[in-house]
């Protein structure tokens, strides 16, 4: 018992923290864990409970292509807005042909169609100019752009950066005209990158830069900043310019309630398992309840970190993962169950309980893994939102069950708690 109670209380004070964490969330050092309460830093709502905007573009393409190249066409632009709404991480976002020349765009939690426009970027093309504004390269000829952090060439120190990569062509497009711009006088020897005739990037050229990658820097810049200007980058041109023709804001589509009451559902759904859970497997059943706040708490942190959009599809991907996690603690008990109908010591049944479940639990998450990341894979909209969320819950139920959960056992086992009846056989 020396070494058991030191690692039950570390273990239970480990999933208070990030109980703790997850309610009230927390600074580390510059880094902010939102609150799960905090829909301005962390959660974000989805369309179906919060509203949003609501952007109809149309292609600008000329009267004379064929039916077959505008179908094309448009299916490029909606590849390309979706690879713009998931580097934004507006996985909600819906995006719909209408008609044979627009696209329509369905973006939650952002009420201000102006403000949905710019996040969403440009609707016309990428390109790299110099300060008289004469374009020597565009985004198709940018094969990467990536955020960074490390020390540069020119700055000594640490700090954020976006690294291009250009295609071989434009490689030596971009050396012959670093070249040429890094000789002109001081404010003249810029390069701009524009999106849609505004600047969003400008820098000033000191040196030819002869490789097919090179760096964009500046001792402002923040981890946020280089992210959207990577992202900006590798979304790349579209095949022809679009025209906003319509912008407007939208309510929820499912009542200001719907995420309370569901919420409160979800809650119900957890007591009443925690409940069921307790009754059955008495001791165990507790441990697992313990094992099921850690779970909740860490799932809650990892959405809010990564701003999850949270709709109702998405609710239910958590709901069904905490689903998940309950079967994979009534496998493993009723393994220690039968183990001590044998006759074996609850240690040993403990033991040879986890061990004899592991494989089922194992083959019956990787099979929701592998459909969850179909969904996400090929899916769009709220069906991304619902994978994601699945997915992420699934892998937290398997760390919580095979591990928390035998922890809290085995330290059970520990105190010299062996009594058959409290572990439900």
């Amino acid at each position: 018992m020396g070494k058991t109670l030191p690692k039950f209380i570390v273990t239970l004070i480990i999933i208070a923290i990030i109980t703790y964490i997850a309610l009230a969330g927390v600074y580390i050092g510059n880094f902010m864990i939102p609150s799960v309460f905090d829909t301005e830093n962390g959660v974000r709502k989805g369309l179906d409970l919060v509203g949003g905007s609501v952007i109809t573009y149309e292609a600008q393409i000329e009267d004379s292509i064929s039916p077959d190249e505008l179908s094309t066409s448009m299916d490029s632009v909606v590849s390309m807005m979706r690879q713009r709404l998931n580097s934004l991480g507006l996985y909600e976002a819906d995006i719909t042909k209408v008609g044979d020349r627009r696209v329509r765009i369905e973006i939650p939690s952002i009420d201000d169609p102006e403000e949905a426009v710019q996040k969403l970027g440009s609707t016309a093309q990428l390109v790299f100019c110099d300060y008289q504004g004469n374009v020597f390269l565009t985004g198709s000829d940018v094969v990467s752009a990536k955020s960074q952090y490390g020390q540069t060439q020119q700055n000594g120190s640490s700090q954020y950066y976006v690294q291009l990569t250009f295609t071989q062509e434009a490689a030596k497009t971009f050396a012959q005209e670093t070249d040429r711009i890094s000789k002109l006088p001081q404010g003249q020897n810029i390069i701009a990158i524009l999106m849609d005739g505004e600047v969003v990037s400008s820098a000033s050229v000191s040196y030819r830069i002869d490789s097919e990658s090179c760096i964009i820097e500046s001792p402002t810049f923040t981890a946020e900043e280089t992210t959207w200007l990577a992202d900006i980058i590798t979304a790349g041109q579209l095949p022809f310019a679009l025209k906003d023709v319509e912008l407007r804001s939208v309510g929820p589509q499912l009542g200001e309630r719907a995420l309370e009451t569901s919420l409160w559902a979800g809650l119900i759904g957890l007591i009443l398992v925690a409940v069921i859970m307790v009754v059955f497997y008495r001791l165990q059943g507790l441990m697992s309840v313990i094992a099921l706040v850690a779970y909740v708490s860490i799932v809650g942190i990892i959405i809010t970190v990564f701003r999850f959009n949270l709709s109702l599809p998405s609710i239910a991907g958590i709901i069904l993962s905490i689903g998940m996690a309950v079967d994979a603690n009534v496998i493993i008990f009723e393994r220690v169950k039968e183990e001590i109908r044998y006759g074996k010591s609850v240690k040993a049944s403990v033991e040879s309980g986890f061990k004899r479940a592991f494989k089922a639990i194992l083959d019956a998450n990787i099979t929701t893994l592998i459909a969850a990341f179909v969904l996400w894979q090929f899916g769009t909209g709220s069906i991304q939102g619902f994978a994601i969320t699945l997915f992420v819950g699934v892998i937290v139920s398997l760390i919580t069950a095979l591990i928390v959960t035998r922890i809290l056992l085995k330290c059970m086992v520990g105190f010299g708690v062996t009594n058959h009846k409290l572990y439900g056989a």
